[in-house]
């Protein structure tokens, strides 16, 4: 039996096809590995953006300290835990002169109780109150022996709610005092109490003063603000600025941030690199060989474990010849890498006993790869993605940064920007090391590549 379509071919159904423009076209280019998970890299916002941050943070460092010149060391004692200020106006007073006071001839009768004492009747500032010095004086009362200054910051709520004992003048004719102590630009409230030997008045006076800026003129001098000839008493000047504030000593906090950033930097990005490369090649030389020489590497491994880092740093610094005060930054780095790079090793070592049994591993060696060929080709790149988690988490929390903090938490209810302010860097950098590792971590994967 035959079929017929009823199709008849013709002459032309037999000649070459024209070739046409729009024929083969290339869907996806070809990529290499790392331009490939530099593509994927840059798809991740988050992982973007904690590049910037961490990009910002090392140019920082480096160009930081040109654009900031002033010494973190250097401390401004009538400016201290100031908070953050753009540099306010000071008051150019004379150098400091010792105040005679004022005394006055009383009776010599003493009161028979301290109850029967009375509150001096007036008090009176002496001169302008400034931040180099408040001196004042009041009228004596009859019977006292002497007299306990109090300041508070805040009006007095009674006679147990007088504020910081500043402390006690004796004798009843001695009527005048002068505070010095930590004076800032802001509302003090004094307060007198008349004293019968140790036992204080029921009754008090309070003088409410707001203190100026100021700065005496041989400072001043000093520090740069004025020259030899255009000064003047009584000249407002202009102070350096402090964005950030300054600390419990006077330091300036930006310039302390920038200078902690190029130490915590270096040593939380340059020892773990280091010893994570180390453990990459231990672990990968010892998970692919396996066998003998894998318990020997691992052994060995297992011992630099036990080895105590305090010990090691402390033989270090001695070996280094670092005395108390000086920097340790080299002793710890080295004992770093030297007891850093097992648990990378190990790490490595697992995954790489896991990939060399996979079928491509196999295929490959079976095609006649080489030792070389299938740990950097194959294993490696499917290692990265483990490796570089456990790098952005081996990034220490910026250890000068943390002493500032640990500083700060003693000032923290007084002045909360010495605290926070080493925080919030401590907690950008950590978070945009960490997100910045989970997009590598994303990007280099193999497994991914094909996503």
């Amino acid at each position: 039996m035959s079929v017929s379509s009823g199709y008849q071919p013709v002459a032309a159904d037999f000649l070459p096809l024209a070739q046409a423009a729009t024929g083969a076209q290339i869907s996806r280019p070809s990529l290499s590995y790392w331009q490939d998970a530099w593509r994927r890299l840059k798809q991740n916002p988050r992982a973007m953006l904690s590049l910037l941050v961490v990009a910002f943070m090392i140019a920082g460092t480096l160009v930081g300290p040109l654009l900031w010149r002033v010494n973190p060391a250097h401390q401004v004692l009538d400016q201290i835990s100031q908070g953050p200020n753009l540099g306010m106006s000071a008051l150019l007073v004379d150098d400091y002169v010792p105040w005679a006071g004022r005394t006055v001839t009383v009776s010599p009768t003493r009161a028979a109780t301290a109850a029967d004492l009375a509150a001096p009747s007036a008090i009176t500032v002496h001169g302008q109150p400034t931040t180099e010095a408040v001196r004042f004086h009041w009228t004596p009362v009859a019977g006292a022996t002497g007299y306990a200054i109090y300041r508070h910051e805040l009006p007095p709520g009674g006679s147990f709610d007088l504020g910081l004992p500043l402390g006690e003048v004796e004798g009843a004719g001695t009527v005048s005092f002068e505070d010095r102590l930590g004076l800032e630009s802001r509302r003090y409230f004094y307060s007198v109490v008349p004293l019968l030997g140790h036992e204080e008045g029921p009754t008090y006076i309070t003088l409410e003063q707001q203190l100026r800026q100021a700065i005496a003129i041989s400072e001043a001098r000093y520090r740069g603000l004025v020259t030899e000839q255009g000064a003047a008493i009584g000249e407002d000047i202009r102070l350096v600025a402090h964005p950030l504030g300054t600390d419990y000593l006077g330091r300036d906090i930006l310039a302390r941030i920038i200078q902690g950033a190029r130490t915590s930097l270096f040593i939380g990005v340059t020892a773990p690199f280091l010893y994570v490369l180390f453990g990459l090649c231990y672990g990968g030389v010892s998970g692919y060989f396996g066998g003998r020489i894998d318990n020997a590497m691992m052994r060995f491994a297992d011992f630099v474990i036990a080895l105590p880092f305090l010990l090691f740093m402390i033989l270090f610094k001695v070996a280094f010849g670092i005395g108390p005060g000086e920097s340790g930054v080299m002793p710890m780095l080295i004992a770093l890498i030297l007891l850093g790079w097992p648990a990378s090793a190990r790490l490595v070592r697992g995954q790489v006993l896991q990939i060399r049994e996979e079928a491509y591993i196999q295929a490959a060696r079976m095609m006649g790869a080489g030792t070389r060929y299938l740990i950097f080709r194959h294993m490696v790149p499917n290692v990265m993605g483990v490796l570089l988690v456990a790098l952005t988490f081996a990034v220490p929390s910026a250890p000068s940064w943390g002493s500032m903090c640990n500083d700060g938490i003693r000032t923290m209810l007084a002045h909360p920007h010495e605290l926070i302010v080493p925080a919030v860097f401590i907690s950008i950098t950590v978070l945009a090391f960490n997100l910045l590792g989970d997009g590598l971590r994303d990007a280099l994967d193999a497994r991914l590549r094909s996503r």
